[in-house]
């Protein structure tokens, strides 16, 4: 069971609402550790002087802010907690902004604000609703573990969700970024291009769905691992993805268009769709056909392989490559199967 990292209660005008803040994003990242090549087992870290290499203890080592040329100056805990911001259990609301108005490269970390005890749920519930049908995104500050956070605080589901945000100073000004990276006024966009792309935006546009991206790379890593330490073999998935340098813009956004519209990828000398022998019947057997068999989806086109994944309405498929299909249908069977 979670357990909550901060308690304390949101202050907005005259009115105290007791919370606590249980963490809303857990990081799934694959983590290695450092092994002995011949015992397997782990390595430490050792602190050591950057010149001599000799080994330093823990009590010898002091914290200190770097001046410019290897000069620094030297400060001991007690002076840092006395500059530390005034410890408060206070998450402070200074104003009510439109969700729109806040650029999402200032978010930082999300977290879950819950009711702190029975007498907290009736005002919890009270500023979660009002919140909600306002459509207003409050702007808060709060002290957590010593350090002050700029904060913004909506309204989802009935819950209340805070997002700690970058102070504006902490976001990089573009303006500082080479000034060849953002040299683009030599570059001319025809209207044809332009249209082309609006057009291959709307055809991918769709409800978002969270649970329809997944980060296949982690999977595959946690995968191979797996099946490393079982022993077994691990077939590494081939990737059909188009390679070479993009030379032609029309060409690359035509080939994409069609794509997306699920009626590109065949070769010229593919037929379009499935033919009839001379039973009347289809020459080759699809999903679910009553042989019982699964079909071959590496041996279909793309544009086969978008039909039957816009028939069982898979999410995403519109922005899916061939291989990415394949494993999606391949998925679908298994949950049919299951069910």
């Amino acid at each position: 069971m979670a357990r909550p990292t901060w308690r304390g209660a949101i202050s907005f005008g005259l009115v105290s609402v007791p919370v606590q803040l249980f963490t809303a994003v857990r990081s799934q990242t694959v983590r290695f550790r450092q092994l002995h090549r011949e015992t397997k087992r782990p390595v430490r870290q050792k602190r050591v002087d950057a010149e001599t290499g000799d080994e330093v203890a823990y009590e010898d080592i002091v914290k200190g802010y770097e001046l410019g040329e290897g000069r620094y100056v030297v400060v001991d805990a007690d002076e840092l907690a006395e500059l530390d911001p005034t410890s408060s259990r206070v998450i402070d609301i200074h104003d009510y902004v439109d969700q729109e108005q806040i650029d999402p490269i200032h978010y930082d970390r999300a977290y879950y604000l819950a009711p702190d005890g029975e007498t907290a749920a009736k005002p919890y519930k009270l500023l979660a609703a009002a919140m909600e049908r306002s459509g207003k995104v409050a702007i808060a500050e709060f002290v957590m573990r010593g350090t002050s956070y700029l904060a913004a605080v909506r309204a989802r589901d009935g819950m209340l969700v805070l997002s700690t945000m970058h102070y504006s100073d902490e976001v990089a000004d573009p303006a500082e970024l080479a000034p060849e990276a953002l040299d683009l006024d030599g570059v001319e966009v025809r209207d044809r291009e332009l249209v082309m792309a609006e057009q291959l935006i709307e055809s991918m546009v769709t409800d978002f769905d969270p649970s329809a991206y997944r980060d296949q790379h982690r999977e595959r890593l946690v995968a191979y691992l797996e099946a490393k330490a079982s022993g077994e073999q691990f077939e590494l998935p081939t990737d059909d993805a188009d390679g070479g340098e993009v030379i032609d813009l029309m060409a690359a956004l035509e080939r994409s268009l069609e794509r997306a519209r699920g009626d590109g990828g065949a070769e010229a000398d593919e037929p379009a769709a499935a033919t009839e022998d001379d039973g009347g019947e289809e020459a080759s057997a699809p999903a679910g056909s009553a042989s019982g068999s699964l079909p071959d989806y590496a041996g279909m086109t793309r544009s086969q392989l978008y039909d039957l994944a816009q028939e069982r309405e898979l999410p995403g498929r519109s922005g899916m490559s061939k291989a990415e299909l394949v494993e999606a249908l391949q998925a679908s069977d298994v949950r049919a199967g299951a069910a």
